[in-house]
């Protein structure tokens, strides 16, 4: 048989109950907390009564500075502690989530990039890849042999050029 739902008015009912005794564990805790802290600082404070020669006075400053000294020193270590025990919690809650296996993969979205940006965006901006591989190949100059060039008398050549009108055609044949 199906369950019979609770009626609107009786929620509403519970629930301000429980907010009742909420309220009231609540105040219950801090009157508590109150007279804990009173109870410390009557046992590790006791009243002060200010001497009234100088010498005197002198101690209790020199006293509550030593006092003052060791409570650093406890609240340092404290702190220390705390930090290496938060750090310690961390790194076992991450070993609980590789343990459990239960990632919370992203969603990966197409990107649609040339090969040429793929490579420069792994292997980042300080390398120049390119995937043109002409462009890679060494550049070799096919040298003309000095012999081939000189087909010609070399007496011949400088006797046209010797003069003015050798100048000329050197002029000539450069532009």
């Amino acid at each position: 048989m199906a369950e019979k739902k609770m009626s609107l008015s009786r929620r509403n009912q519970l629930k301000s109950l429980l907010l009742l005794i909420g309220q009231v564990w609540l105040e219950k805790e801090a009157k508590e907390a109150e007279e804990e802290k009173m109870k410390h600082m009557e046992e590790n404070c006791p009243p002060l009564s200010i001497p009234g020669c100088m010498q005197e006075l002198q101690e209790l400053c020199r006293k509550l500075h030593k006092q003052i000294d060791l409570v650093d020193d406890e609240r340092y270590d404290m702190e220390l502690k705390v930090n290496k025990t938060n750090k310690e919690i961390d790194d076992l809650k991450v070993k609980i989530q590789d343990l459990n296996g239960k990632f919370k993969k992203p969603a990966l979205k197409k990107v649609r990039m040339s090969a040429d940006a793929l490579l420069a965006a792994l292997l980042g901006s300080k390398h120049k890849v390119s995937m043109d591989l002409r462009a890679n190949l060494k550049q070799v100059k096919k040298e003309v042999k000095e012999e081939e060039k000189q087909t010609g008398d070399w007496r011949k050549n400088i006797e046209d050029k010797a003069g003015m009108g050798g100048r000329k055609k050197m002029f000539e044949t450069e532009a």
